[in-house]
């Protein structure tokens, strides 16, 4: 069950010439594919390209109607190598997956594609996951483009550039036989407008079509010796044509005077930031005129030389707008100008910071700082004179504390790691190694389990080092994402294969929770396209596993306590994996609660459990908060003037999971917590014996308070 449902949006990808589409930047994508021709896509979700993967799922039907073949790969090196498609064929295919990460993991075919070649247009649509709004280590793709030599573009974050781009992309990829990978960052994918559409394409050969007729080449084989001829067709070939199409068709775009002391040059991407600092500055105007010249790269590899060296003519200073490092862009057009013998002056990272965000803020700075040491007339007088009555904006990383990521309330994970904590606290600290997915949160407060990760998938393999008969058997953690991402070939395999000793925890949520609810095979779902209810115990088996403990309720902490306890300590051997299955309850809440409502409107009867806590029972020691770390688990003052410190309180987010009386239990703490069922058109007999029982309860709080010496202070 995906995060979101296009349904009702992607019947606007059936626009046709001369239309109006309106919409976000991931659907504007993929009307651009369909314009387009693409015969085949596919890919892998992660943030922020997980909602192309929905929208591709959701617009399946229209895929069929036009003979475009979807695939919902296993994993981004699955999704890369379908492009091998486009290496015999004059098809256009399509891939996308998440940044730096997905790029990692698709190396080695894409690698193997850059060598190839292809004869269809390859693009590869790559959710850039940099800056602020990151969930990844802070790396750039543009790197890969370099090492692997295929072509980078990066657009204007507008939808007419963005949607021009992925006609562009595949032209580029045809006219130099180069796989292109189009960049979209975090804004891009997000952002809303609209652009004029074309009909949709049906592709000129669909794979279908290219099955009937099978070809290959030899040539394109990447072995030797044509591995080594592929490298000389790159730089003799692919390489001059791809920048003839660049300049040709103004993929690069020049705004601005013709003539100017100064000039600056920027990715595409960053082109909305710039001009509204530059509109901050007074220099351009709400239509995005610029006073300041404008080189924008909307390729960002290959950068043409005399396209730059024409853009530099009659400046004195070049300012490169390059946000991540290394600064790739700016070490390249410094050859450029030190090869030319060119006496301009070039500036990039020694204004703007090496690593970082450029937020608003950020780039208003550095643009003022360039433009002051540059050409300060260029300034008006306001912005030249330094401002003395600007308040210094104070330090509040010591008084703010930090916000880090954490799980949901109800959570089923949570438990997982109140039952490791439990059991640390009787063998001691174990070392446990996570992986990513929701489950990496459990390495910080309260829980503090695990403190390394080393990919998708790669929980247990980034233990292997530690699987040497110790004192304490090391734990590993996994999702069932990562499970079938990467994990069962490099982890699992890994273990049965070297015969571990040590234990593996995989969490079974029921899906791929991390990247937005999608289904993966051990799914619970009926999926009308796509194979669920393989059961991960079965695939362990497969390769040889035979100790696997599966608990289908993570709910129960006692019981995950103990199967932890035996996995640790139990003389059998081979490899330890514990099956731990609940469903996300955000997964759960979007299913559940529609329906729910929808029986309450009709008045049907809807029973919902609440949890609650007993002030005058607890004891205020906040060890269940300790153990829990629940969101909807918080603090309350009392009015008791002897009660000072304050006790627990669960607010009205309880989603009703039961976990913070199933840790008060499993680690006997006390028996304050209480459940209450909520009950919604309630029968009459119901009814009956809910007023029975108010009033037999108001008469003895009448009867306590009665009894109760009290203090009055007279008038």
């Amino acid at each position: 069950m995906a995060e979101r449902s296009f349904k009702a949006e992607v019947e606007d990808l059936r626009l046709g010439q001369g239309e109006t589409f309106t919409g976000e930047g991931i659907l504007a994508i993929t009307k651009a594919l369909l314009e387009n021709g693409v015969g085949y896509v596919g890919g892998y979700q992660g943030a922020p390209i997980s909602h192309l993967m929905d929208v591709l799922a959701d617009a399946e039907d229209l895929l069929t109607e036009l003979g475009v073949r979807y695939e919902a790969n296993a994993n981004e090196a699955a999704a890369a190598a379908m492009l091998a498609a486009s290496v015999h064929y004059p098809i256009r295919g399509a891939v996308t997956f998440k940044g730096s990460v997905g790029v990692n993991v698709a190396s080695d075919a894409l690698a193997n594609l850059a060598s190839s070649g292809v004869n269809g247009g390859a693009l590869i649509i790559v959710g850039e996951d940099y800056g602020e709004g990151s969930s990844i280590m802070q790396e750039r793709s543009h790197a890969f483009a370099m090492k692997s030599q295929f072509w980078l573009l990066d657009p204007r974050p507008n939808l007419p550039c963005i949607t021009k781009a992925v006609k562009d992309g595949f032209e580029l990829s045809e006219a130099s036989n180069t796989p292109v990978m189009l960049m979209v960052r975090i804004r891009s994918c997000h952002v809303t407008g609209s652009f004029t559409t074309r009909d949709n394409q049906r592709p000129p050969l669909t794979v279908r079509d290219a099955l009937s007729n099978p070809q290959s080449d030899f040539a394109r084989v990447v072995l030797p010796p044509m591995s080594f001829s592929h490298e000389q067709d790159k730089i003799k070939n692919r390489w001059p044509a791809a920048e003839r199409f660049v300049v040709d068709n103004g993929l690069n775009e020049v705004f601005g005077p013709a003539n100017a002391p100064v000039g600056i040059v920027l990715q595409g991407g960053m082109y909305n930031g710039v001009i509204r600092a530059l509109q901050r500055l007074g220099l351009a105007d709400l239509y995005g005129n610029s006073q300041v010249p404008l080189y924008v790269l909307n390729v960002t590899y290959p950068l043409v030389s005399e396209e730059f060296h024409r853009f530099c003519e009659d400046k004195r200073h070049i300012l490169v707008v390059e946000e991540g490092q290394p600064e790739f862009i700016e070490q390249q057009l410094s050859t450029f100008l030190y090869r030319k013998g060119s006496s301009v002056m070039l500036h990039g990272k020694d204004i703007f910071p090496m690593a970082g965000e450029y937020t608003g803020q950020v780039m208003l700075d550095s643009l003022s700082a360039f433009l002051k040491q540059a050409a300060p007339d260029m300034l008006p007088a306001l912005v030249r004179a330094p401002n003395e009555e600007r308040p210094e904006i104070p330090d509040l990383t010591k008084t703010v504390p930090i916000r880090p990521p954490g799980f949901c309330t109800g959570c089923p994970e949570r438990p997982i790691f109140a039952a490791m904590k439990l059991v640390q606290q009787e063998t001691g600290k174990l070392q446990i190694t996570a992986d990513i997915g929701c489950h990496l949160f459990g390495s910080l407060p309260p829980f503090e389990v695990g403190g390394a990760t080393m990919g998708y998938g790669l929980g247990p393999a980034a233990n292997a080092a530690f699987d040497g008969g110790g004192e304490r058997r090391a734990i590993s953690i996994i999702g069932d994402g990562g499970f079938w991402h990467n994990g069962l070939s490099s982890s699992f395999t890994n273990m049965a294969f070297n015969k571990s000793d040590s234990v593996a925890v995989i969490v079974d949520n029921y899906y791929s929770a991390a990247t937005g609810g999608q289904d993966i095979m051990s799914s619970r779902a009926d999926n009308p396209t796509k194979a669920t209810k393989h059961p991960i115990s079965k695939a362990l088996r497969g390769i040889g596993i035979d100790y696997v403990v599966e608990v289908d309720r993570t709910y129960d902490v006692g019981r995950m306590r103990d199967v932890l306890r035996e996995a640790l300590t139990t003389d059998t051997p081979g490899p330890k994996v514990i099956v731990a299955s609940s469903e996300c309850m955000l997964n759960k809440q979007r299913r559940e609660k529609p329906l729910a409502a929808k029986a309450i409107r009709e008045g049907r009867r809807v029973e919902a459990p609440r949890f609650g806590i007993d002030e005058d029972i607890c004891t205020g020691d906040h060890a269940c908060i300790r153990l829990s770390g629940c969101p909807s688990l918080s603090l309350k003052r009392l009015d008791d003037p002897l009660r000072d410190d304050p006790v627990a309180s669960i607010d009205q987010s309880c989603v009703g999971c039961g976990n913070c009386g199933e840790v008060a239990d499993a680690a006997v703490l006390c028996p304050s917590f209480y459940r209450a069922d909520v009950v919604h058109n309630p029968t009459k007999r119901e009814a009956r014996l809910a007023a029975f029982s108010a009033r037999v309860t108001t008469w003895l709080q009448a009867r306590r308070a009665a009894k109760r010496l009290t203090f009055e202070v007279p008038a």
